[in-house]
């Protein structure tokens, strides 16, 4: 294999590992986005079942309606 061959082997594999990692980046990106929504979500969540539970403890829990 003739330096030249060699080198273009090299920088077809180096193309080939760039568009890999550029693929892999945008698929963490994405990863981190439903992460972040997640945990927005839970919180929210949290925060509800909180005051949920405080309401409990306070005996402020408002009965059903009478149509009930």
């Amino acid at each position: 294999m003739s330096s030249e061959e060699r080198l273009t082997a090299l920088e077809e594999r180096l193309a080939h590992q760039d568009r890999t990692i550029e693929e892999m980046n945008a698929v963490v990106a994405q990863q981190w986005r439903e992460i972040d929504r997640l945990k927005r979500q839970l919180q929210l969540i949290d925060d509800q079942m909180a005051a949920v539970e405080q309401m409990a403890r306070t005996g402020k829990i408002e009965p059903p309606p009478p149509h009930y």
